[in-house]
This record gives C-alpha cells, structure tokens and sequence, in this order.
C-alpha cells in the first residue's frame, strides 16, 4: 500500500530540482518522467499535485488491491 506521507516527501524533492518522483512512486510512470524532463509541467503541476495527493495515494491504493484481488480469484 502507497502512503501519502511518503508521497508528500517525495514531492518535497522538487525543492532541489527532482520533480516527479512522487507520481512514479504513485503508479504514474510516464508523467513522472514528463514531470521530470519539464520541471513538473514548469511548477503548474507539481503545484496542482501537492493539493491532489490524497487522491493520487487513493487511485495507487485501489489499483493495488484490484490487483491483488485478480490474483487471488486466479
């Protein structure tokens, strides 16, 4: 299970330049790395981010025990 808190540290990193490493930590690999090339789409959505953590932490939350459920059923 993701933690937000581990998601708000993460987020914290873009203070000396690492932006996006929250999201790939979230389960969103391609707009951590988008995040990381444009310096969180230039601060906007790093910005937007860091209101809409819990709900980031949530959605990895459910995908991981959807996943956990289909493996279980197989």
């Amino acid at each position: 299970m993701r933690n937000s808190t581990n998601g708000y540290l993460l987020w914290l990193l873009c203070l000396i330049g690492l932006f996006g490493l929250h999201r790939i930590y979230l389960g969103k690999p391609w707009t951590g790395v988008l995040y990381l090339l444009t310096a969180g789409l230039f601060f906007v959505g790093q910005l937007v981010d860091l209101f809409l953590m819990q709900m980031l932490t949530d959605q990895a939350n459910d995908e991981i025990e959807r996943e956990f459920a289909r493996r279980q059923q197989a």
